[in-house]
């Protein structure tokens, strides 16, 4: 496929901008139709990108003519059916994380992208950062292996606003959102799958009717483990920080830097500049789309990869809610 691909993009948000800014950078690439709520609000995005075709209702972009993709950057609780509207139309589908936020809807769309032999990826992203590639270089020339991974995902997040510091229209969630990308990025970095896994969480919001504090326990069965705490009541530092220790060396990653530690508390900086095309992890995740696009192949990160991440947050939630008890 030499054409140029045309893809729609649904959610324009503060990750949906972060799609088209990293789009910007491939080439063979054209966003032709921009999908969200607020229509003028969709409109000023579209004239900043050179996107043509703006319009509220998913369904009027996948008309457009010669539409390859999709690119989902939607609220949550609507990725899954979105992603099977996508499928069914033909389009090959890229669904920001989470897949689903409960297990019976990502069955449904693996069960028909297997059907349609589509492409249909889900935006796991720290799969891509450069500073976990590093890190899974390592694994996969036997130069590492993973013994612990201690993860800390922190916000301060009392309200219900985005990343931009926007109102949301959605709630979200540190199981079903944040939790994924540790517990898939554990298993494809351990390279075994999760056995075992617990979680307990602090007490619900009573106007966002969520937990704000969480911790989950994994193990995999080759015999690694991971701890993982949540919140959404850190008042700083923000963000996702993830300690490798493994049989040779103890990394750290802190968003796109990573450190060596050592026994006396030094850390040694890690130059990952060199490790893929770009620096930008949805960057680099739109690459691999857009590559098995062309490729026919299935991308990593691909719907099938993912499931059994989606597995353990059903079981992890059933947990929590006592059902699994």
């Amino acid at each position: 496929m030499s054409k140029t691909l045309k893809v729609a993009l649904a959610g324009a948000g503060a990750f949906g901008i972060k799609h088209l800014d990293g789009i910007r950078n491939i080439d063979g690439v054209e966003v032709v139709s921009l999908v969200s709520r607020d229509l003028d609000k969709t409109r000023e995005v579209a004239a900043k990108y050179g996107i043509g075709h703006v319009t509220t209702d998913l369904a009027d972009s996948l008309k457009q003519p010669g539409l390859d993709a999709v690119i989902l950057c939607t609220p949550t609780q609507m990725h899954a059916a979105q992603a099977i509207q996508c499928l069914e139309a033909g389009k090959h589908v890229q669904v920001e994380i989470p897949l689903c936020d409960s297990l019976a809807d990502g069955e449904k769309v693996l069960a028909l992208q297997r059907k349609t032999g589509l492409v249909a990826m889900v935006g796991h992203t720290r799969r891509f950062n450069p500073s976990h590639q590093f890190v899974h270089k390592k694994i996969a020339a036997g130069e590492l292996s993973i013994q612990q991974m201690d993860v800390q995902t922190y916000f301060f997040r009392r309200t219900n606003m985005n990343a931009l510091g926007q109102p949301r229209s959605w709630t979200d969630h540190l199981l079903w959102h944040h939790a994924a990308h540790t517990v898939d990025l554990f298993a494809y970095q351990a390279g075994s799958p999760i056995v075992q896994a617990n979680a307990v969480q602090g007490p619900i919001h009573k106007e966002l009717g969520i937990a704000m504090d969480m911790s989950i326990q994994l193990k995999a069965a080759n015999g690694a483990i991971c701890t993982l705490s949540l919140s959404f009541n850190n008042d700083g530092p923000l963000g996702t920080f993830f300690r490798y220790i493994g049989d040779t060396a103890t990394y750290i990653a802190r968003y796109d830097d990573l450190v060596q530690s050592h026994s006396k508390g030094a850390e040694t900086p890690v130059d990952v500049s060199q490790v893929d095309v770009s620096m930008n992890g949805i960057e680099l995740q739109d690459r691999e789309f857009f590559a098995a696009i062309r490729e026919g192949r299935e991308p990593n990160a691909s719907v099938a990869q993912v499931l059994p991440c989606y597995q353990v947050l059903h079981q992890l939630d059933r947990q929590l809610q006592g059902a699994g008890q």
